[in-house]
C-alpha cells in the first residue's frame, strides 16, 4: 500500500499529538535509514505506522486481543500499554501487507528483543528521537547524536535508561527488553 494511504489511515486513529509523534518518527526513520543502508520508504511507512494502535481503550485492547489471538505475557497483562506494538503489528499484516521485517519493527519497538533487525533498530531508535520528543526520562540530546553514529550503542544507551526509570519508579521492566540489551553487549 503506498504512504499517503497509511498515513490517512493512521491519522484517523490517532490524537493530533499521537499523530505528529507519528509523522516524526517516520521523518526520523527515513534519516537513520538513509545512514543505515535501509529501504527508505520502507521505513518511513514502519515509522508512521508504529503507533497505529497506540490510543485502543483498555475494553478495544481485551477484544482485539482475544478476537485476534494474539498473544499476552505476565508483563504485558500488566501493563497492557505494551500491546499496542503487537496489536499495531496484527494490524499493518493485515491491512497494509507489512512484510514480516515491518510487522517486527511495530512489534517491538516498545521493549526490543533479541537480534533485532536493523529496521526493528531503527524504528525503536526513531521512536524516542523524533524531533517532537521532549527528553524527560532521559538525556534525548545524547540520544539523538548517537543515533546518527553507532545504532547500536544508541539501543544500549535508551535500555539503559529504560531500564533505570523503571528501576527507579518501581515499575515492572520486560525481559525481552534486558534479552535485547545483553544480546547488544555480547555483540559489541
Amino acid at each position: 500500500m503506498e504512504y499517503k494511504k497509511i498515513e490517512a489511515k493512521v491519522k484517523d486513529e490517532l490524537s493530533e499529538k499521537r499523530f505528529k509523534h507519528s509523522l516524526g518518527v517516520a521523518k526520523k526513520a527515513v534519516e537513520l535509514a538513509k545512514i543505515y543502508g535501509v529501504d527508505e520508504e520502507t521505513a518511513r511507512k514502519a515509522g508512521i505506522a508504529h503507533d497505529i494502535a497506540k490510543e485502543m481503550t483498555g475494553r478495544e485492547i481485551s477484544k482485539y486481543i482475544k478476537e485476534n489471538n494474539i498473544e499476552v505475557d505476565e508483563i504485558e497483562n500488566k501493563k497492557p500499554g505494551l500491546l499496542h506494538g503487537k496489536i499495531g503489528a496484527d494490524i499493518v499484516a493485515k491491512e497494509f501487507e507489512f512484510t514480516e521485517d515491518m510487522q517486527n519493527a511495530i512489534k517491538w519497538h516498545t521493549t526490543g528483543r533479541r537480534n533485532m533487525s536493523i529496521l526493528e533498530k531503527i524504528i525503536y531508535v526513531a521512536d524516542k528521537t523524533e524531533e517532537n520528543r521532549k527528553g524527560k526520562k532521559f538525556d534525548i540530546e545524547k540520544a539523538r547524536e548517537l543515533s546518527i553514529k553507532d545504532l547500536d550503542e544508541t539501543l544500549i544507551f535508551l535500555m539503559n535508561e529504560s531500564i533505570n526509570y523503571n528501576v527507579k519508579t518501581n515499575d515492572l521492566i520486560h525481559p525481552k527488553t534486558i534479552e535485547a540489551r545483553n544480546s547488544l553487549l555480547i555483540k559489541i
